[in-house]
């Protein structure tokens, strides 16, 4: 259990190596919770690096469910975690792991204006950043009214056709969760937005090392904004674009390829991914290249 600065309660979970050569912090996505890193988790401890990752407030089994705790707190909330972190490694790198609205809690954080965090690298699977500046008039307009006249109305995603991943057992066991949340209310839609949109005007910001992953067949976060939201970014980028990967890339079938390049990158950012799906910078955000064939 990880304790806040409010003196909230926030539940941690921590798959350790033995002797960790390095150390990843993991922050959930949208209606996820912690567990979201116990696959990943496993792995990276028997490749000796320890994986820590919290219920983010209002997931979970944190405070607040179902509720938009946002942006500003939930950076506050990963500071916290890290200076708890650092203080069980002080010699040790480490590392923030960031899945969809994850990354962006990673982003606003590292590329804010507050005070610079003490991390080595970020990892960005698949990071949330389709903010106001990548919605058209309808959406922008829609949700606006929706978070103003009805805050606490609820949305699914039932009957929308759209498959996170392609690991459809891993699905049916996040349907079966009583953790995850099924509906979210749409004043917490609307304060993710404003949350990509802080991310993606944050990415310019960003001063270390970052690891930026994507599938090709993501159906949740557009292209577009992640290509553009990679443009922005001036801090030493590493791109890997996955031909068959999805939203959920740490948890889809192909997931271990993915770990292999997290590690390895940890290992030395300067270095090629065992992959080979790495893209050049401008490559990627002008969408001028084919997706690169694995060696």
């Amino acid at each position: 259990m990880a304790v806040m600065a409010d003196a909230a309660r926030l539940p941690l979970q921590v798959w350790a190596a033995e002797d960790p050569r390095a150390v990843i912090i993991g922050i959930h996505g949208m209606n996820d919770y912690a567990n979201a890193f116990a696959a990943p988790g496993i792995w990276f401890a028997e490749q000796g690096i320890s994986l820590y990752a919290y219920d983010q407030r209002g997931f979970g089994r944190a405070p607040g469910r179902g509720l938009w705790a946002g942006g500003g707190r939930m950076v506050l909330d990963l500071r916290t975690v890290l200076a708890l972190v650092r203080g069980e490694h002080p010699d040790v790198p480490i590392y923030l792991l960031g899945t969809s609205m994850g990354g962006a809690v990673a982003m606003r954080a590292l590329g804010g204006a507050e005070e610079v965090l003490d991390v080595d690298g970020v990892v960005l699977a698949a990071p949330a950043v389709w903010g106001w500046s990548n919605l058209n008039p309808l959406y922008r307009t829609s949700l606006w009214l929706g978070a103003h006249v009805l805050p606490g109305q609820t949305l699914s995603g039932r009957g929308l056709e759209i498959w996170p991943s392609d690991n459809i057992e891993m699905l049916k066991r996040l349907g079966a969760d009583p953790l995850v949340l099924k509906e979210t209310r749409i004043d917490a839609v609307y304060g993710l937005v404003g949350l990509m949109e802080d991310a993606y005007q944050a990415a310019g910001g960003l001063d270390v090392p970052v690891l930026l992953l994507y599938g090709a067949r993501d159906e949740i976060v557009p292209p577009e904004a992640v290509r553009k939201m990679a443009g922005k970014i001036e801090a030493p980028l590493t791109i890997a674009y996955y031909g068959e990967g999805y939203h959920m890339l740490l948890r889809d079938l192909q997931a271990e390829t993915v770990y292999r390049d997290i590690a390895a990158w940890i290992e030395n950012w300067e270095a090629p991914l065992p992959s080979g799906a790495v893209y050049e910078q401008a490559c990627f955000t002008e969408a001028t290249c084919a997706v690169p064939a694995a060696p």
